[in-house]
């Protein structure tokens, strides 16, 4: 073999090997999770001239809903060995369930904050979808721990529907009216842009524990409200936002070479959003509101998760 050849060889191995090791820096995993969310939703309308905080509120209970979902991560292979990029991808679809109730107050007097109306339905998910999606950088401190800078665009799907029940209004005394079938039906589309940061330490070999906390104000809700009664559908419709978002979370996983079983909890808080809402008229036109409109969630979430690494 002449000098050329051998001196080529050897520099070819050392590129496939650094070719190698460069491949061997990042590592995709994926796999499916399963979990519930607890909590509930929230419908607003503010006053004009009354002298309570809020006009109406209905709460739509989430108590619990059960999901199916599938979350794929991309990553530096060895956290500690270096800084590297990451991407976190989770899809989560609920089943459709009666989910609690539905309860709706009215504050209408123009004298006092006393309630005034009050009905309660039983409530009913027929649609959950939810969507995350995070990236950002993971940073080495010490030899088992790091910190995780990141950015999450979130979306969040939720239909309701009301049924059955009753109300009872103070003008009428309180008498309790029966209803029956459907009464009320309600879609909330959330997006969500946060900031956030994570901090994870490695016990052993095996046990891998992380915290984060996310907040932002950069919050927007679009719903869409319809109230049926015996002759007519009124439907309303709300584009709201600024609504503070925060999210801690916590998350302990046991790590194995090709694989990873995890278990996740977290609180997921939007504040009252603020907005316009309009409502159709009798011809099916929409007209804008006086009242302003507003949206609010806070849910559990708990779930667990097992990738495959490759």
């Amino acid at each position: 073999m002449s000098l050329f050849s051998a001196i080529n060889n050897v520099y070819g191995q050392e590129l496939i090997l650094n070719e190698d090791q460069k491949e061997k820096k990042y590592s995709f995993s994926f796999g499916p999770l399963a979990g519930f969310v607890y909590g509930q939703s929230f419908e607003y309308v503010y006053p004009l001239y009354t002298p309570a905080e809020i006009l109406s509120e209905l709460t739509w209970d989430m108590k619990p809903v059960f999901y199916l979902g599938i979350q794929m991560d991309y990553g530096r292979s060895g956290f500690m060995s270096g800084a590297g990029f990451f991407a976190s991808l989770v899809f989560k679809a609920g089943f459709p369930t009666d989910s609690g109730k539905m309860e709706d107050r009215d504050w209408l007097s123009m004298h006092n904050t006393n309630l005034t109306n009050y009905s309660e339905h039983t409530n009913k998910i027929t649609q959950f979808l939810w969507l995350d999606f995070s990236a950002g950088v993971s940073i080495p401190i010490a030899d088992i721990f790091y910190i995780k800078p990141l950015l999450t665009f979130s979306w969040m799907h939720f239909s309701f529907s009301a049924r059955d029940g009753y109300r009872t209004y103070a003008s009428e005394d309180w008498e309790v009216i029966r209803f029956y079938g459907e009464v009320i039906t309600y879609r909330q589309d959330w997006l969500l842009l946060s900031p956030g940061i994570s901090a994870g330490i490695y016990i052993g070999s095996l046990l891998h524990l992380e915290i984060s906390f996310k907040y932002s104000p950069f919050t927007y809700c679009a719903a869409e409200d319809n109230h049926k009664d015996e002759t007519k559908i009124v439907t309303y419709l709300d584009f709201t936002g600024w609504g503070h978002f925060i999210e801690p979370s916590g998350r302990l996983s046991f790590k194995f070479k090709k694989a990873d079983l995890s278990l996740e909890f977290s609180y997921r808080s939007i504040g009252r959003t603020k907005g316009v809402s309009y409502y159709t008229g009798n011809n099916n036109n929409y007209y804008l509101s006086p009242n302003e409109s507003g949206a609010a969630l806070s849910v559990i979430d708990t779930r667990i998760i097992f990738k495959i690494i490759i």
